[in-house]
């Protein structure tokens, strides 16, 4: 199966659906390709042309602050020239280890339009994973602020990754044996502490340099110029750093709000995804792109998060994780909480679980709800609902992809076209692909074929109205005995017990049957199963091969940046276990 977005004779969009004996079309939504425009451009001069339309503008809304276009270009040119006179330069790999909220945003910006990289670094990362990013994209600077954010002091975690900075002074040169090129740390705000630049030193620097070094530095940067470097986990113990370039972002960010979305300077974007994040950081800059505005959250509370939505009369909720739907749901004052001026609200579900879409229904009936299907490696979306189309696909599909994104079904095993609603490896192809993996060109060279398909590693299939489905990850299937296993669809009946909030499947080593499945639960509040219930409510509604062997209870899980880190949850289990492999 292979699916691209196209025209009709009206010029309205339709996804054309090609295989290797026949060719369909149906229509899947009102976006006009025939009135899209390409309008690449660098992230800088996005923000700077909303600057130029909107400048009293309302640009970006937290709890602690509010910001208009004016307001927030001006201090992203202060901040770019204070990084300047630092010495960051175009190409120069920018450590950005902030929590999410203005400052973010304007640290974002100005490494921009220096023509230097941004490297999202986690801000859950511990110790060890600071080191292994600032060693692995090879950074000369760590910008980090003095915010204690989810009791964790940043200065404090890059001294604990770098114990010899704390006998460094200034920080004005250091030498790190552990990331040779990292010259730099630099610590915003009121505080000071050794081995960092602090924020005196750095609007200092910024009073040597003028505006039109900083617009030099800016007009010299391509399209095609590494914007992002971000770090995506997978099964594997590192994670990988994704080259995205500045087309690829901006472009991405148009394509969706502009296009598919169909945003306005009118409406006001919500996300409470930590901007580290791609999906969240594609929220924001979707808003800023059409001028207008991003309304978020340092971190996702559940209360606080009605309230903003409600009082700050959000029109679109960019929030795809079912937990966090299912926290605000919980809540007493859900009930009485006024969404109406929800239009628009997503998630990446495979599809949104009974109990949540039929509160949605009831709640929000004036909102279309779509799902979304997407990467790091695709600039966040590659396929997501629009209007136009069946509002009831948003609750059980994936949408169609992007307008010039195109997406094919493969085989597992021969890498063959497949047929409409077969299951197979989804490839995706368009403007929006990473570069690449940094310094990896032996994973670099397994993901992105000669003819420029990113091999995703996902399972999915095309429904018959051109709507994408996913149905796990093919790293997450499993080989019981010589039959394939989908750690989805294990996951998926687990789900259905009254008691389960959230289950996990992995496989461990079995000598037998070379590997079993493993559950992890998570149940909702005051709810509770034995081990014995689980397996057999498991295995009277699939067969004996799937049902798991093993069940664990968690209440905290082992996140990366918005996904549970399985190998971790089957690491603890084999030593658990006592099991090798």
């Amino acid at each position: 199966m292979w699916i691209v977005a196209s025209t009709d004779k009206h010029g309205h969009e339709r996804a054309t659906c090609h295989r290797l004996r026949d060719t369909f079309t149906v229509n899947t939504g009102v976006e006009d390709l025939a009135k899209v425009r390409i309008s690449a451009t660098t992230l800088g001069d996005m923000l700077l042309t909303s600057w130029d339309r909107e400048p009293g503008k309302l640009a970006v809304v937290f709890p602690s602050e509010r910001v208009t276009y004016d307001e927030l270009t001006r201090r992203v040119l202060h901040r770019a020239k204070g990084l300047y006179g630092l010495g960051v330069r175009r190409g120069d790999h920018v450590g950005v280890l902030l929590p999410s909220g203005v400052e973010f945003i304007e640290t974002l910006f100005a490494v921009a339009l220096c023509g230097a990289v941004s490297v999202l670094m986690n801000a859950r990362y511990k110790a060890p994973e600071l080191a292994y990013v600032a060693e692995n994209a090879d950074l000369v600077v760590i910008l980090t602020n003095d915010a204690v954010a989810d009791h964790v002091d940043f200065a404090a975690r890059l001294t604990e990754a770098f114990p010899e900075i704390a006998g460094a002074g200034d920080g004005s040169d250091l030498r790190i044996a552990a990331a040779p090129k990292l010259r730099r740390l630099v610590l915003f705000g009121r505080s000071r502490a050794a081995g960092f630049i602090d924020q005196a030193a750095v609007d200092a620097a910024a009073e040597g340099v003028d505006d039109k070094t900083i617009h030099t530095a800016r007009l010299g940067v391509r399209v095609r110029d590494t914007c992002m470097l971000l770090y995506t986990s997978g099964t594997s113990a590192n994670p990988k750093g994704c080259l995205l370039s500045h087309e690829a972002i901006v472009r991405e960010a148009m394509n969706l709000g502009r296009n598919r979305w169909a945003f306005t300077v009118a409406d006001r974007i919500w996300s409470p995804l930590p901007l580290f994040h791609i999906a969240a950081m594609l929220a924001m800059l979707a808003a800023l792109e059409v001028g207008g505005t991003f309304i978020g959250l340092p971190h996702f509370d559940a209360a606080e998060s009605l309230r903003q939505i409600e009082e700050e009369r959000a029109t679109m909720l960019f929030l795809p994780f079912v937990t966090f739907h299912q926290a605000m749901i919980a809540l007493p004052e859900f009930a009485g909480a006024d969404m109406s001026s929800v239009k628009l609200m997503n998630s990446c579900f495979a599809a949104m679980p009974d109990a949540v879409g039929e509160v949605y229904r009831g709640k929000t009936p004036q909102c279309l709800q779509v799902g979304t299907f997407g990467m790091t490696e695709g600039s966040g979306i590659v396929a997501t609902g629009g209007y136009g189309m069946d509002p009831e696909m948003g609750f059980q599909r994936l949408g169609w992809p992007l307008a010039g994104i195109e997406v094919r079904i493969v085989g597992l095993e021969d890498g063959q076209e497949l047929p409409t609603g077969e299951r197979g490896e989804v490839l995706v192809r368009g403007y929006n692909l990473c570069d690449g993996y940094y310094r990896d060109p032996e994973k670099t060279a397994e993901a992105l074929d000669a003819d420029g398909w990113y091999h995703t590693g996902d399972i999915g299939s095309v429904d018959g109205h051109g709507h994408v489905m996913f149905h796990g990850r093919f790293k997450d299937m499993l080989k019981v005995g010589g039959e394939n296993v989908a750690a989805a669809e294990v996951e998926a009946v687990l789900a259905r017990h009254p008691s389960v909030k959230l289950a996990q499947v992995v496989g461990l080593p079995d000598e037998r049957l070379a590997e079993i499945p493993a559950a992890f639960v998570e149940f909702h509040h005051g709810a509770q199963a034995s081990e014995a219930e689980l397996i057999s409510y498991t295995k009277e509604r699939l067969a004996s091969f799937k049902t798991p062997r093993h069940v664990r209870f968690v209440d905290d899980w082992p996140m990366g940046a918005s996904k549970i880190q399985k190998f971790k949850l089957r690491k603890a289990l084999m030593e658990e276990l006592g099991l090798e492999g």
